[in-house]
């Protein structure tokens, strides 16, 4: 086993020598950051829910960390005009989407927006069928930045080809639209989306909890790192596997959970959108959205996404190469115990006498220089992350 782990590895990290074929449309060449109002808000969305967001990303420091998108999911638009335009809801956002556009980039920001390749949205609302030119030159005179594009109500539609025809529409309106495919993985998109979008949902919906799963397919955090294992040769610059938004903060997983989560979303060089309440973060929830070792993982030039290396019943080693030559690491503990996890360098890519700094990436301190492996107990639920760098 831990044999065949080494021969896959070595081959990917073959891969750092190659250039990844960047998109010609130059977006989304890092994982896209920022933040949306769906996972703690629903429908419940506002012009001065957005604008408070987009305050507390600046204020609170998460828009030097890196995150840029402020996007509004379900339930801003209320029906089309005569001549088929999409129309926002008139009071819950008064001065119109293109005004609230420019105030959010008035602070640096980009703005994001949502809709639905089908007759309608998953809360009802007017989707995209048969409008997607015109709902892409509407988005583009608004000056909408990003586009998340679901997949309800869409009987008899082919997502290959419904998105393929957002993708274009949103390609000859003008603008630069950062286009996040949201088909839940259902079509195993990151076989075919590449091209047509710059990131794609690869599993269900995430919930907000540790271990549990909904019968319409949504599903807790270990689930999702499960589905993600083994997607790691269909990631890089501009064409990203998206696990979800983030549910950091939410309630529902303990400061342990979260800040495995955050961890493994950084591994997976997955999109990092915050989905919290950004206006009232406790200052531990902050840490973890802002810490920024774990983002520059996630950030990485070198696009790679993690993957499992070694898996001993509850304990498991994931690895992603870095640019430098560094790895990133996670030991991960999936049981209910405390357990002691060791990293052995050959499962790395890394000669067993090669000498290499470790540091921890939550602690933020240097652990110290080890040859041939890196040992430390690990919590439940829980992970310990570190960045191995070798000494040459």
């Amino acid at each position: 086993m831990r044999s065949l782990l080494r021969v896959g590895l070595v081959v990917s990290l073959l891969l750092v020598m190659v250039p990844f074929a960047l998109a010609a449309d130059g977006l989304a060449l890092t994982p896209p950051m920022g933040w949306n109002s769906w996972n703690k808000f629903a429908c419940n969305v506002s012009e001065k829910l957005i604008q408070g967001a987009a305050d507390a990303l600046v204020a609170s420091g998460m828009k030097d960390a890196g995150y840029q998108y402020v996007v509004i999911d379900d339930c801003w638009q209320v029906k089309r005009d005569a001549a088929g335009r999409i129309v926002a809801d008139p009071e819950r956002f008064p001065s119109g989407i293109k005004a609230l556009a420019k105030s959010i980039h008035d602070k640096g920001l980009k703005f994001g927006i949502y809709s639905d390749a089908g007759t309608m949205t998953c809360a009802k609302r007017p989707g995209s069928k048969g409008h997607e030119a015109q709902d892409a030159k509407t988005y583009a005179e608004w000056g909408v930045d990003y586009l998340k594009y679901d997949w309800c109500n869409t009987d008899g539609q082919d997502t290959r080809d419904a998105y393929a025809k957002m993708g274009q529409a949103l390609r000859a309106s003008g603008r630069p639209i950062v286009f996040s495919i949201c088909e839940w993985g259902n079509t195993k998109p990151w076989i075919w989306a590449q091209g047509i979008g710059q990131l794609w949902r690869a599993t269900g919906d995430i919930q907000d909890c540790w271990d549990c799963s909904r019968n319409w397919g949504g599903m807790g955090v270990v689930h999702i790192i499960d589905l993600m294992a083994d997607l790691y040769p269909y990631s890089g610059p501009g064409h990203w596997n998206d696990p979800d938004m983030l549910e950091v903060g939410n309630g529902g997983l303990t400061l342990v959970e979260n800040r495995a989560h955050f961890s493994f979303w950084a591994l997976f060089a997955a999109p990092l959108m915050a989905g919290n309440d950004v206006q009232a973060m406790k200052p531990e929830i902050r840490d973890i959205l802002m810490n920024r070792e774990a983002i520059a993982v996630d950030q990485d030039s070198l696009g790679m996404q993690g993957r499992k290396v070694s898996d001993s019943s509850a304990r498991q080693v994931w690895v992603k190469p870095l640019a430098d030559g560094s790895r990133a690491v996670i030991l991960f503990n999936r049981g209910s115990e405390e357990a002691p996890i060791a990293v052995a360098w050959e499962d790395i890519g890394l000669y067993p006498k090669t000498k290499a700094r470790v540091r921890d990436l939550w602690k933020k301190a240097d652990v110290g220089a080890f040859s041939g492996r890196f040992e430390a107990k690990v919590e439940p639920h829980g992970v310990v992350m570190v960045r191995i760098t070798p000494q040459f």
